[in-house]
């Protein structure tokens, strides 16, 4: 005597007329990209980079500041983490990742300097 053995079929959800098809979202819609654009969007001094700053009397305009912001995010572009952004009489150390301006070194300062630690360097 042989038994036959039964094998229920698997239980599967029944397809809702009515319900609407789930939409792809948009790129950048995601919590951690809109953050991570609101902090790359304004560049941070550190305390020592307001000191440099000052100390050198150096006054950055709206638009060396837009250029600065520019060639930080070029750095951010290629994937860089420490950066050292060259402007005309002007440099600065930035931490890319942190999007802080570490220090900065003014033109009269910057012969016989050398800078470590960083992975870039950027030319306004």
């Amino acid at each position: 005597m042989t038994d036959k053995i039964f094998f229920p079929q698997p239980v599967s959800t029944p397809l809702r007329q009515n319900q609407p098809a789930r939409a792809n979202k948009p790129a950048g819609t995601d919590f951690g990209q809109i953050l991570d654009k609101k902090l790359q969007g304004e560049l941070i001094f550190s305390n020592h980079a307001q000191q440099r700053l000052k100390s050198r009397n150096i006054n950055l305009s709206a638009a060396e500041m837009n250029k600065i912001e520019d060639a930080v995010g070029k750095a951010r572009e290629k994937g860089a983490r420490d950066s050292l952004i060259l402007m005309s009489d002007l440099a600065l150390l930035v931490s890319v990742k942190n999007n802080t301006v570490i220090t900065a070194v003014d033109g009269d300062s910057l012969k016989d300097n050398v800078f470590t630690n960083i992975d870039s360097a950027v030319i306004v």
